[in-house]
């Protein structure tokens, strides 16, 4: 499974991240959000790929990110329609784009109606799964993954909400089931935190190494 470090802040600490080679960092554009990322990004190897993350923004937003931070990843964390998706893949589907790729994401709880992905699933390259509270993300919280086996989807996703160190025999036991058949990445943040958007290094880097 790839590897989704979310919620970067801090320059030195971004560095340090980027040291365990994960595949996409998550940089949070979200005005309410105490990640909220608005500094530079440092240069980071190559091939991690530089993720934004919106609430509910405008297309220009949006793009004006891409272009300001090369973001090589678009992650939509609110209302967005399958009919903005389709508008959004267009406008950043040129020869200079071709790479950008959109994760869509919806939040679970006890249940989940999966026929809602399906308008989706012609615009966007991955679903990323996440709990639902009172944040648009960062809760610290796993929703129940069983909910996963009536996944209707072939599309890739990325699954989010509470991991960290203490669910790694929860995730052995994950990906022994059929609910883990599509997923694609784990995407971690708050349960790696010192405070708000600092990561600590070495819970990091055993969590790499045990997954």
């Amino acid at each position: 499974m790839k590897l989704k470090i979310c919620g970067m802040k801090y320059e030195d600490n971004m560095k340090a991240v980027s040291t365990l080679q994960p595949d996409y960092l998550g940089f949070i554009f979200y005005e309410k959000s105490s990640r909220f990322f608005n500094t530079v990004i440092p240069k980071i190897p190559n091939g991690i790929k530089k993720t934004g993350v919106f609430v509910n923004a405008s297309q220009e937003e949006i793009l004006s990110k891409v272009k300001l931070y090369n973001l090589q990843a678009i992650q939509l964390h609110g209302k967005e329609t399958p009919e903005f998706c389709d508008e959004l893949q267009k406008r950043i589907s040129t020869p200079l784009n071709a790479q950008i790729e959109i994760i869509k994401v919806f939040s679970i709880k006890d249940e989940f109606n999966f026929d809602v992905l399906k308008p989706y699933e012609t615009f966007v390259d991955y679903f990323l799964f996440d709990t639902k509270g009172k944040l648009p993300g960062g809760n610290g919280v796993t929703f129940d993954w069983k909910v996963l086996e009536n996944y209707s989807s072939e599309k890739p996703f990325f699954l989010s909400g509470g991991i960290g160190l203490e669910t790694i025999a929860k995730l052995d036991d994950f990906k022994k089931s059929k609910a883990s058949k599509y997923c694609y990445a784990l995407d971690v943040n708050s349960k790696f935190e010192i405070v708000p958007g600092l990561k600590n290094i070495e819970e990091l880097k055993s969590f790499k190494e045990l997954i």
